[in-house]
């Protein structure tokens, strides 16, 4: 049978692409991804031409039948979400799940994750780590789940847009406003930024800026009092 290759691919720098995935992408016969666009960028950086597969969220299962085809058909497939690791708030779970039930190789080519690097720069001495990804936007929704995440002891990575991160600080300061975070903004690219110190402190921080531009990820501590 044949294989799929699922890749993490930066989520800024495109110097942070291995070695392997470059020779994975090469060596492929087609490249599956989540946006034919952000990816043609990726391999034209690259200098790779490779015939591009869409397989997003809102279609994953329809377009994991059409990469199973060419898998039955021995071809070599290599999956790429938009940036970072695949199946990690990307697509990429449904495609893997089923082309391993359809009895094919399914290989991961480890790579960038936003979650791994907020991780290793967060300072948090916390051994259990729950990632929730983007809560929900509906407010009310959002903060039930935030107050359920953070009555554990466990510490917690979230992902959030510019339009609602201060939304969700303003949440997390009203549950606990002693708890440790850690903010990456736009980590890897040219204003990479991170912000350190307690829910209280960052959100009145953020709340003095005119607006919060850029891609972030929150890591925030364990419920000590347990």
């Amino acid at each position: 049978m044949a294989t799929l290759y699922i890749i993490g691919t930066p989520i800024g720098n495109l110097g942070d692409i291995s070695f392997r995935a470059v020779e994975t992408l090469k060596n492929a016969d087609m490249v599956a991804c989540e946006d034919t666009r952000r990816t043609l960028k990726l391999l034209n950086h690259l200098q790779i031409r490779k015939t591009l597969l869409s397989c997003r969220a809102q279609n994953e299962e329809f377009a994991a039948k059409k990469i199973i085809d060419a898998l039955d058909q021995g071809f070599t497939v290599a999956y790429a979400s938009d940036a970072g690791t695949p199946a990690l708030s990307d697509p990429g779970a449904v495609l893997a799940r089923l082309a391993a039930g359809a009895g094919h190789t399914v290989l991961p080519v480890p790579g960038p994750s936003a979650f791994a690097s907020l991780l290793s720069v967060s300072g948090g001495t916390d051994k259990t780590i729950v990632f929730e990804g983007f809560l929900s936007p509906k407010q009310g929704r959002r903060k039930s789940r935030l107050g359920e995440l953070m009555a554990m002891d466990a510490a917690i990575v979230l992902y959030e847009s510019p339009f609602r991160i201060l939304k969700l600080l303003a949440d997390i300061a009203e549950i606990d406003g002693n708890r440790y975070l850690c903010i990456g903004r736009e980590m890897t690219k040219v204003h990479e930024e991170f912000i350190r110190g307690t829910a209280a402190e960052i959100y009145a921080d953020f709340s003095q800026k005119k607006e919060n531009i850029g891609e972030f990820s929150v890591y925030i501590s364990g419920n000590k009092s347990k």
